[in-house]
């Protein structure tokens, strides 16, 4: 008989780092706009009356609000579309209704409200939210990852040996602040003129295909954009079913930020039907068919999201799993990130998968975070989920890709400056033979720095 030990003294009782309840989801109530007062579940429900009115300026935002929203408000928001906004301003009210759900009706009151909610903070920048010092680090670069570089064909990105990102619009049913392609997706803003596709889609997705059946290698197509909810359903059905014709093209991911934004596109009945009609001949063909959102806070997760999830599942598709983008004032807090991986795992049917570090575009230093606090994060969500739920914190590092937060080969943490090294040479570097001997820099945010970091980097030529 095994002796148990009495404790000799009171064990002291201490609260988890992290206490998990279980949230059910709501739908926000989209009648507290003055705008939407009189706005049915049907129409609510319909792809197209979402898509008409989408917010996508000051004008529109003040219909919308009524008296809601103080004048400092708008002033700062347009001050920021002047002066630093890389995207344009565009979201559907799906997720509007997510801002400041609970926030009442007194305009002092909302307006805080607006200021602190995190959907706003990377949907709708404002002015006041950059670093005042630091808007962009010095070494920021429109097209951060360089994947115009690697096209092989007009927007097919061929990074990685078994992979390729097919890039098939420019545009989406919204625009995040925070836009890793803001070099070519959306509108010009007074900062930036994008860049355009100059193929008709046709004849890139032909050049597309074309490259996929010489190129036996390349057995992974992310299909994106811009967003995949942009791409007419016939078109994008018909992309489909041509790769799935190329033997050696075994995985498939739909890359569309709209689960989330505009689920409304993801249950209409056409759509449904042609997923449907996609997923049974990846099925029968052996292709793994995912879908991959971008949920960046637990607010978006609503009904009407998990509808939109589950549908797919429904329907064949294998998998639905979030890339999340971790960003200062919207999720890099151990609560904020747990909170939402529960609720797309628990209650939406969405695999946590991805967050990335936010990458080293213009304007974004408000957002970034440094590496040595990714990995803090890492540690601190270890645990609470399902290993298979478990996200991994990735840095895009420029030249060599994804790498878990901990892979770095070092890191000199007073300049911000980490080093990464790779294992493949990415589509550019075939006949460059230092590759993968090379260490390649990743920079955190300078106001992240201790002050001798800082004052290193003013000193520095601009």
């Amino acid at each position: 008989m095994t002796a148990i030990q009495e404790p000799t003294s009171p064990v002291a009782a201490y609260d988890q780092p992290y206490d998990y309840t279980r949230v059910e989801l709501i739908e926000p109530d989209w009648r507290r706009f003055p705008g939407w007062h009189d706005v049915t579940e049907a129409e609510w429900r319909d792809a197209q009356w979402q898509r008409v009115h989408c917010i996508r300026n000051a004008k529109q935002l003040r219909a919308l609000m009524g008296d809601l929203l103080e004048e400092r408000f708008y002033e700062d928001m347009l001050a920021d579309q002047r002066e630093m906004a890389t995207m344009s301003m565009l979201l559907p009210p799906q997720m509007i209704n997510t801002i400041a759900p609970n926030a009442g009706t007194d305009p002092a009151k909302v307006t805080e409200a607006w200021y602190a909610d995190p959907i706003r903070r990377y949907m709708l920048p404002v002015r006041s939210d950059r670093d005042t010092e630091w808007p962009s680090h010095p070494h920021s670069e429109r097209d951060s990852l360089h994947e115009a570089e690697m096209w092989v064909v007009e927007g097919l990105t061929h990074r990685y040996p078994t992979k390729v990102l097919a890039e098939m619009i420019s545009t989406c049913p919204q625009y995040c602040g925070h836009c890793t392609r803001m070099d070519l997706v959306g509108n010009s803003t007074e900062q930036i003129e994008k860049h355009k596709l100059s193929l008709k889609p046709v004849d890139r997705q032909d050049a597309m295909i074309a490259y996929l059946k010489k190129t036996p290698g390349v057995r992974d197509v992310v299909v994106s954009g811009g967003d995949v909810a942009n791409v007419p359903w016939p078109q994008l059905e018909s992309f489909l079913m041509r790769l799935m014709d190329i033997d050696t093209v075994r995985d498939i991911r739909l890359a569309t930020k709209a689960l989330a934004a505009l689920p409304q596109h993801w249950i209409q009945p056409k759509v449904v039907e042609g997923l449907e009609r996609v997923a049974g001949t990846a099925q029968r063909r052996g292709v793994n068919l995912a879908i991959h959102t971008h949920v960046n806070h637990a607010q978006s997760v609503t009904p009407l999201v998990a509808e939109a999830a589950r549908t797919a599942l429904d329907v064949g598709v294998r998998d639905v799993r979030n890339q999340g983008v971790l960003m200062k004032g919207v999720n890099a807090t151990p609560a904020d990130l747990l909170d939402l991986c529960f609720a797309l795992q628990g209650e939406a049917n969405i695999l946590p998968y991805y967050f990335y570090m936010c990458d080293m575009i213009p304007n974004a230093e408000h957002w970034r975070v440094s590496v040595h606090e990714a990995q803090e994060l890492q540690h601190a969500i270890m645990g609470y989920l399902p290993g298979y739920a478990t996200p991994r914190i990735v840095c895009d590092v420029p030249y060599v890709g994804k790498r878990w937060v901990h892979q770095l080969a070092e890191y000199d943490r007073e300049l911000g400056i980490s080093y990464w090294t790779k294992n493949y040479r990415t589509g550019i570097e075939h006949e460059d033979p230092e590759a993968l001997q090379r260490r390649y820099p990743y920079y955190d945010p300078i106001s992240t720095l201790p002050e001798a970091g800082q004052r290193w980097w003013r000193d520095q030529p601009r």
